[in-house]
C-alpha cells in the first residue's frame, strides 16, 4: 500500500480547524519575493537509479575543497578531521535517547556533554559553559539577547568586524525582538573606536576576534569601558583553533562568548552542519540558554551525569523562555569533544601554529605579486588581500584553473565598495605545491 497519510477530506477539515482557507494562507507571513509559485523545474518522478545517476552529475561539477587547492573560509574552514573522530560518535555508548532527561539511560550523552562544556570553558576562558547551540550565528543572537536581559537596556552595538551572516542574524531578532542593532560600517582599512558608541542604552557591544577580515584584537580596555558602563561585552570567534595561540576572551574581560566551533571534529559542508560554543561567567549562569550538564554521584557513590540546568518553559511556555532554542548540535558537539580530546593541549597549540605559519608564509607571497597587497596587519589563519581588479572575477577565473582561491568579501558585502577584497585563509591541510599554485595562478590572472 502506497503511504498516503491525508485525503483531501482531512486537509479540509484541518485548515477549517485553523480558520484558514488554503495551505497558501499559512505563509502569508513569507514575504511574496521568497515564494516560489508554481512546480520547480524538474522531472515529477524518476527512479531511484535514475535519481541518483542525476544527483551524480550534478556533484561532478562542484569543485570540491577536498580534491583541488583551497583557500576557502570566511567561516567555514577546512581541517583534517582523524579517522577516529568518525569510528568513536557511533560508539553503543553514545547512542542513547535524543534528550537526555532520563539519566540512567543517556550516561554516554550526559558524560561527552559535561566534557564538551569543560573544553569550551577551557578554550574561552570564561566559567561555565552550555552543551552546544545550534552554530555560531544563533549563539550570537542569543548572547545579545542575554545581555538584555541580564543589563534590562535595549541597545546592542555590533562591530563592522562581526560576520555579515551573525550580523544579519542579529539584526533579524532585533526586528522581532524590538531592540536596537546599531552596526558600524565594515571597513577593514579603519581603525574602528566602539567607545564612544557605549551609553545608558547599551546592553553590549559585540566584537568578533579574529575579525571578519582576519585583523586580531586586544579588548581589554572595551571590557574595561562596558563595564565601567553597566554594558557587556560579547566576543565572538568563528575560527575555534585561533584559541590554541590567541589570549581567551575570558582572560580580556568577556562577559560572554559565542563561537563556531566546526574546525574541530566537523568538515565542510554546504552550509553545514556546524556547532555554536557558547561561555559566560559565573554570576551569569542563570541568564545562559540552553542545557547543562553536570557532574554528580549515584546512590552508589558512583560518578554519574545529569542535567543540571534545562529551562523547562522553553519546551512549554516559550513565551517565558529563557531561550527558544530547544536543543543542542548534539552529534557535531560529540565530534567536536573527540578530535579535541585526541589534541590535547600540546597538540591543539602546535596545529595552531602550523596555521599561522602557513598563513604567514602565503601573505607574504602573495603580497609580493605586483598591485596586490595585504590589508592586515594581524591574523591568524586567515587574511584580507587587496587585488587590483574585481576578486570575484579573479576567484571565478583561479577556479577555472582547479583552484578555490578564497571568498570575494564582495560576497558576503554586496554593496559595501570592497569588491576588490579577497578572504583568504591557510590551514594544515595547506601544502607548500598548494600554495605555489595559487601563487602562480593569481599572478597569471592579474597579469
Amino acid at each position: 500500500m502506497r503511504y498516503l497519510p491525508l485525503s483531501e477530506t482531512d486537509r479540509r477539515d484541518m485548515l477549517a480547524a485553523i480558520g484558514v482557507d488554503s495551505v497558501d494562507d499559512l505563509y502569508v507571513d513569507v514575504p511574496e519575493a521568497a515564494r516560489r509559485s508554481g512546480l520547480v523545474d524538474l522531472p515529477t518522478h524518476a527512479g531511484e537509479m535514475a535519481v541518483e545517476q542525476a544527483f551524480v552529475g550534478m556533484a561532478s561539477k562542484n569543485l570540491s575543497p577536498s580534491r583541488v587547492p583551497s583557500f576557502l573560509g570566511a567561516g567555514a574552514y577546512r581541517h583534517h578531521v582523524p579517522a577516529a573522530v568518525d569510528y568513536l560518535i557511533q560508539r553503543g555508548e553514545f547512542l542513547t535517547s535524543y534528550t537526555p532527561y532520563q539519566p540512567e539511560i543517556s550516561q554516554g550523552t550526559l558524560q561527552y556533554l559535561y566534557e564538551f562544556q569543560s573544553q569550551v570553558a577551557l578554550l574561552t576562558g570564561m566559567k561555565v559553559a552550555n552543551a552546544s547551540m545550534y552554530d555560531g550565528a544563533t549563539a550570537t543572537a542569543e548572547a545579545v539577547l542575554m545581555a538584555l536581559r541580564v543589563t534590562r537596556r535595549s541597545k546592542a552595538v555590533l562591530s563592522g568586524g562581526l560576520h555579515p551572516h551573525y550580523r544579519e542574524v542579529v539584526e533579524t531578532h532585533a526586528r522581532f525582538y524590538g531592540f536596537e542593532a546599531q552596526v558600524l560600517p565594515a571597513d577593514p582599512l579603519a581603525a574602528e573606536d566602539l567607545l564612544p558608541r557605549i551609553d545608558g542604552e547599551t546592553a553590549c557591544v559585540v566584537v568578533q576576534v579574529p575579525s571578519f577580515f582576519g585583523q586580531i584584537r586586544d579588548v581589554t580596555a572595551l571590557a574595561e569601558a562596558c563595564h565601567a558602563a553597566g554594558a557587556l561585552l560579547v566576543v565572538v570567534n568563528t575560527e575555534v583553533l585561533a584559541w590554541g595561540l590567541l589570549r581567551a576572551p575570558g582572560d580580556m574581560g568577556a562577559d560572554i562568548v559565542a563561537a563556531e566551533g566546526q574546525s574541530l571534529g566537523n568538515p565542510t559542508g554546504f552550509g553545514g552542519p556546524h556547532v555554536g560554543l557558547f561561555a559566560t561567567r559565573q554570576k551569569l549562569l542563570r541568564q545562559m540558554p540552553g542545557r547543562l550538564a553536570g557532574q554528580t554521584t549515584d546512590v552508589a557513590g558512583q560518578r554519574g551525569w545529569v542535567l543540571t540546568l534545562n529551562t523547562r518553559e522553553q519546551h512549554i511556555r516559550r513565551e517565558k523562555a529563557t531561550s527558544n532554542i530547544c536543543t543542542n548540535a548534539g552529534l557535531c558537539a560529540l565530534a567536536f569533544t573527540i578530535h579535541l580530546t585526541l589534541l590535547g593541549e600540546v597538540g591543539l597549540k602546535r596545529l595552531a601554529r602550523i596555521n599561522h605559519a602557513n598563513a604567514a608564509v602565503l601573505a607574504t607571497e602573495l603580497a609580493a605579486l605586483p598591485g596586490v597587497s595585504l590589508v592586515n596587519d594581524s591574523f591568524f589563519n586567515e587574511f584580507t588581500l587587496r587585488l587590483p581588479k574585481d576578486a570575484a572575477a579573479v576567484v571565478e577565473a583561479l577556479a577555472e584553473r582547479g583552484i578555490l582561491g578564497g571568498v570575494p568579501v564582495s560576497r558576503l558585502l554586496p554593496n559595501a565598495g570592497l569588491d576588490d577584497l579577497l578572504l583568504v585563509a591557510a590551514t594544515e591541510t595547506t601544502t607548500p605545491a598548494h600554495r605555489a599554485a595559487l601563487t602562480q595562478a593569481l599572478a597569471e590572472v592579474l597579469s
